[in-house]
C-alpha cells in the first residue's frame, strides 16, 4: 500500500505563497470593486461598530486607570500633608508649652526681684490633692535643693504659704487659705497688726479669707494692703498677703474683723518660689504664725 507523501513548506516558501495571495486579493479588490463592495459593506457594518466599541472600552479603561492613578497620587499627597500638619501641630504645641514655661520663669524672676534680700529657688506644683483650691499641695523640690520646714512660699507677687513637710525631692506646702493657717500680718499704711486666718469655705464662696484681732482703735481701712508682720513667728516680714475688705466691729467692741482678698490666685498655682531663709523664732514669740 502506497503511503501518502507529506508536503512540507519551508518558512521562505510559506512567506512567498502568502505574499502572492495577498497581491492577488489586492488586485481582485481593485479590478472588481463592484463585486467586492457588498463584502466590504458587510465587513464595515460589522467591524466598524466593534472597533468603535473596543475604542470606547479602551478609552473608558484608560480613563479609569488614569483616575485610579490620580486618586492614589492624591491620597499619597493627602497623607503626606496630614503628616506635615501633625508635625506642625506638635511643634506648635511644643512652642506654646515652651512659651508658657518661659513666661512662668520670667514671672518667678520678677517675683524674686521683689525680694532681693532673700535667697530663693523655683519649684513646680506636682499635686494639689482634691478640690479646685490649692489649700495644701506638693512641689517638686525638697531637701536636696535646700528646702526645709517653715520656709515661706511665694507666687503671683505674694505669699502662698509655708513648707510643712520635706522629702529629698519633694515638699508639702500649706497655703494661707487653709483652715489651719494663721498668719500674723500688718497694714502697710497704718502698721496696725492683725491675724489673717484661713477659711476655705469663704474663699470658695466669696474669694476672701478672714482678718481677725484688729484693735478697735486701729485705723485700717478697706483697700489697705496687708503684709506679714515683724512679730510673725514663721513668716518673714513684708511679704504681700492681699487687700482688706469689709471691716466690721466685733460684738465685744474690743476688736474689729475684716476680710482680705489674697493677691495669689489659689485656683491656678503652677510655679512657686521658695525662700530659703528661715525666720529666727524667739522662744516667747507670737502664738500666730
Amino acid at each position: 500500500m502506497r503511503q501518502r507523501r507529506k508536503i512540507e513548506l519551508s518558512p521562505k516558501m510559506l512567506l512567498v505563497v502568502l505574499t502572492v495571495l495577498c497581491a492577488l486579493l489586492l488586485s481582485v479588490s481593485v479590478i472588481f470593486k463592484d463585486v467586492t463592495k457588498p463584502f466590504t459593506n458587510v465587513v464595515a457594518t460589522v467591524i466598524i461598530p466593534m472597533q468603535d466599541g473596543i475604542n470606547s472600552i479602551g478609552v473608558w479603561v484608560s480613563d479609569r486607570l488614569e483616575s485610579a492613578k490620580s486618586m492614589d497620587d492624591l491620597q499619597a499627597e493627602n497623607e503626606e500633608l496630614q503628616q506635615q500638619v501633625e508635625e506642625l501641630t506638635q511643634e506648635n504645641e511644643s512652642l506654646n508649652h515652651d512659651q508658657e514655661e518661659l513666661e512662668s520663669l520670667r514671672a518667678l524672676l520678677e517675683l524674686s526681684e521683689q525680694y532681693p534680700d532673700y535667697e530663693t529657688v523655683g519649684a513646680r506644683v506636682i499635686s494639689n490633692g482634691s478640690g479646685n483650691w490649692y489649700e495644701n499641695f506638693v512641689i517638686n523640690k525638697g531637701s536636696d535643693d535646700g528646702i526645709a520646714v517653715n520656709m515661706n512660699v511665694l507666687a503671683d507677687g505674694g505669699l502662698v504659704g509655708i513648707v510643712t513637710d520635706v522629702g529629698s525631692n519633694y515638699a508639702k506646702v500649706q497655703s494661707i487659705i487653709s483652715d489651719d493657717s494663721n498668719v500674723s500680718a500688718m497694714s502697710v499704711t497704718t502698721s496696725d497688726t492683725c491675724i489673717v486666718k484661713g477659711n476655705s469655705e469663704s474663699m470658695n464662696e466669696e474669694g476672701y479669707i478672714d482678718v481677725t484681732y484688729i484693735s478697735k482703735d486701729a485705723t485700717i481701712q478697706a483697700g489697705d494692703e496687708l503684709v506679714t508682720s515683724h512679730i510673725s513667728s514663721k513668716y518673714l516680714q513684708g511679704l504681700t498677703i492681699g487687700t482688706v475688705r469689709d471691716i466690721t466691729m466685733d460684738s465685744s467692741n474690743l476688736t474689729q474683723s475684716a476680710k482680705v482678698m489674697p493677691v495669689v490666685d489659689f485656683q491656678h498655682i503652677e510655679e512657686v518660689l521658695v525662700i530659703l531663709d528661715l525666720k529666727d523664732v524667739p522662744e516667747d514669740g507670737d502664738t500666730a504664725d
